[in-house]
């Protein structure tokens, strides 16, 4: 057994790629093992700014010898066919093996070195590792044939225990050399094995491990700011990006004027994140502190101060232009922007930004009248038509990401309601929380879920270039965190972009049941509940989910679902529909017809399901019922009538407990009541009760979806 080490060495890799590359390098090599017959017992990968690494340990140093058997043609076949199978194998026709007239080829084949089998992998994994974004350089670029790789291919490192596997890759020839930290130790070092390439790098200056890197940072930059009082602005991202851009991290705390401290915090924490790769520092009240933290890749003789001044420079003229783009919106009312948005398109065929802040407005203010009522839906409007507006600002123009944050700083600075201020700084969020925020988030994601829908244009399979989904799940989350009683389908209605309703009310349903699975929520249950048709009041539906998850999982539940499905069952193998089918097959009692239409299109219409009951009640059954018959009638008798005024109430509990009561008689019935009896008065009364049976439990949801 042997461990292999491979390093390819390059021109700087950008961070955001380390973390796929190392796996995607583990995974090829692993696939190459595995086509051989080999497999390693552990794989461990590495990567820096300029190097990508793995070491497979423990190795076989050969592959098993292995016999393949080949079928061929049959022994009476054309020659034609024998002789191209003769060639295929590079077998003799004496060499073939015949079964029962047909011909087998039986090739044993040796083992392989394992030293041949990598020097086979290494071109084959390099030539196809999948970069998201890759180059060819030098003369040979000049021919798409050449490599592609992240950036130069500068040298390759492959070492099976203490034996270098010969192989080369568009003119780099693999070997035991490769180089330390760029400044530190720029010069050669020769690896001996697997087993010392970390630590020879590390006396190099180059922590191959990222784990290690983050975690110096991490702590480094922790104990800076604390030895100046402050505390450090938590980034994890950052971190990783700083990790990824470091061979031999050294945190380093610096500072800048206070007096940039005016622009609001946002801005600045951005700047220093964006362009700089800082962590930013609050002091001891929780304030954005005039300090930050760099992560320098040397350990410079004089402490960092150097390096520290440069950064310090170089963030004092950033936060400058961040200074005078704030100074310089900030000469105008926010409203002062909206012209601008005319000429700034939403997306083609669907007007104008201001176009879309108009229906933004307009939509904002109709769902603060319709659900929030004893707010001012004028306020919502205002908030609607200034949500885009510092789109055309010279800060969001300069940073995209502060969009709607400096909105509602522009706002707050022209005097606008703190409904307004608020509705603008949360719009992007997830899930928004307050009256007029959550009118302005919800018109907005509505505006565009519907004129998307409306164009045809929605998501397919993984893509989803213009946030549908995340449209959807916003709507989704605003509308829980706020406990509001919007009615969706009535919302949509509402937009003046149009779109097909039922189109859009199966896309939330879809989105509900993925931003419910987190939740232990059953996709089944929330599919139970929409096909019953009317419920759109998400609270409502998830309280009735909710319920109806509790009572499916317990013992009464598991038994009313089986008797309930035994039941449709039947039903839909008779073709039998509500409880009103009965009465058009009497004879003594008849239904008004014109001879055009279908006399039992309406059975499942909850007004004649009322007049179905009152029917029934005016006429017995013509028959002394079974025992058991009369004992599910009793309990449906009282059990329609809780079940029903529980939904209403939305005591959803109290619904599912009706329901319960019905478990027994129910199991009873079918124990000892023959359905299909040969009395045709007899089959259609009981076919009646099961409809009836079926209807009562869709007072709650839909059981026919229920799973199990």
């Amino acid at each position: 057994m042997a461990d292999f080490l491979l390093e390819l060495l390059s021109e700087e890799i950008p961070a955001r790629m380390q973390a796929k590359a190392s796996a995607d390098l583990a995974r090829l090599l692993g696939e190459q093992l595995a086509a051989a017959g080999l497999k390693a017992e552990a794989i461990e990968t590495f990567a820096t700014p300029r190097r990508l690494a793995l070491i497979a340990r423990g190795l076989p140093l050969e592959t098993a010898a292995v016999q393949e058997e080949l079928k061929g043609p049959r022994a009476s076949a054309p020659p034609q066919a024998l002789e191209g199978f003769l060639r295929k194998t590079g077998l003799t026709r004496e060499q073939l093996v015949d079964r029962d007239g047909v011909l087998f080829a039986v090739i044993d084949r040796p083992g392989r070195a394992t030293g041949a089998v990598l020097a086979e992998a290494i071109p084959a994994i390099v030539r196809a590792f999948p970069w998201p974004k890759s180059m060819r350089w030098g003369v040979a670029s000049a021919s798409n044939e050449s490599l592609r790789w992240v950036r130069p291919l500068q040298g390759i490192v492959a070492l099976l225990g203490e034996e270098i596997v010969a192989c080369e890759v568009a003119g780099v020839r693999s070997g035991a050399a490769t180089v330390g930290h760029r400044f530190h130790h720029p010069g050669i070092i020769t690896i001996g094995s697997a087993n010392d390439y970390a630590e020879k790098l590390r006396a190099c200056h180059v922590i191959v491990d990222p784990a290690e890197r983050r975690r110096i940072i991490d702590e480094g930059a922790r104990a800076a700011a604390a030895a100046a009082g402050l505390t450090l602005v938590e980034d994890e991202g950052l971190l990783v990006e700083n990790a990824g851009l470091t061979e031999w991290p050294v945190p380093l705390l610096g500072h800048f004027d206070p007096a940039f401290l005016a622009v609001p915090r946002e801005v600045i924490q951005l700047t220093m994140r964006t362009n700089q790769k800082y962590f930013a520092c609050t002091d001891a009240d929780g304030r954005l502190a005039p300090s930050f933290v760099c992560t320098a890749n040397i350990d410079a003789n004089d402490g960092g101060r150097a390096i520290v001044e440069g950064n310090q420079k170089v963030l004092a003229a950033r936060l400058s232009d961040a200074k005078f783009f704030w100074e310089q919106d900030l000469k105008a009312p926010l409203d002062a922007f909206l012209p601008r948005l005319d000429d700034m398109l939403f997306y083609e065929g669907m007007g104008s930004l201001r176009a879309k802040a108009d229906r933004i407005g307009a939509l904002a203010a109709a769902i603060c009248t319709r659900w929030f009522p004893d707010r001012d839906p004028e306020t919502a409007r205002r908030a609607g038509i200034l949500a885009k507006a510092d789109l055309a600002t010279a800060m969001v123009g300069e940073f995209p990401e502060l969009q709607g944050v400096m909105g509602g700083y522009y706002a707050e600075a022209a005097g606008e309601k703190p409904g307004t201020v608020s509705a603008l700084k949360q719009q992007y969020l997830p899930a928004v929380e307050g009256c007029i925020p959550a009118c302005v988030a919800l018109a907005d994601r509505i505006d565009t879920l519907t004129a998307f829908f409306a164009r045809g244009i929605r998501p397919t399979g993984s893509k989803d270039p213009f946030a549908l989904r995340r449209a959807a799940l916003t709507i989704i989350q605003t509308t829980l965190a706020n406990g509001t009683r919007l009615r969706l389908r009535e919302a949509l209605a509402l937009a003046e972009s149009g779109g097909d309703v039922d189109e859009l009310m199966a896309f939330f349903a879809d989105r509900l049941k993925v931003q419910q699975r987190e939740a232990g929520v059953r996709h089944d249950l929330i599919d139970a509940v929409f096909a019953l048709g009317g419920e759109d009041d998400l609270v409502r539906l998830l309280a009735r989910v909710r319920a109806l998850q509790a009572f499916v999982e317990t013992g009464e539940g598991k038994d009313l679902l089986a008797g309930y499905k035994r039941a449709a069952n039947i039903l839909k193998k008779e073709g039998w529909g509500a409880a009103s089918r009965a009465m058009a097959n009497r004879e003594n009692e008849s239904i008004p017809q014109t001879g055009e239409e279908d006399p039992l299109v309406l059975v499942d219409d909850p007004q004649l399901a009322e007049a179905v009951a009152a029917f029934n009640q005016r006429h017995p059954l013509p028959y002394e019922p079974e025992p058991e018959e009369a004992a599910l009638i009793h309990a449906l008798d009282a059990a329609e009538p809780q079940a029903r005024a529980a939904v209403e109430a939305e005591d959803f509990e109290g619904a599912m407990a009706a329901l319960a009561s019905l478990r027994g008689p129910v199991d009873a019935f079918f124990d000892k009541v023959t359905v299909n009896d040969a009395d045709p008065v007899k089959r259609e009364a009981r076919l009646d009760l099961l409809a009836r049976m079926r209807d009562a439990v869709h007072e709650v949801a839909d059981f026919s979806k229920v799973e199990g």
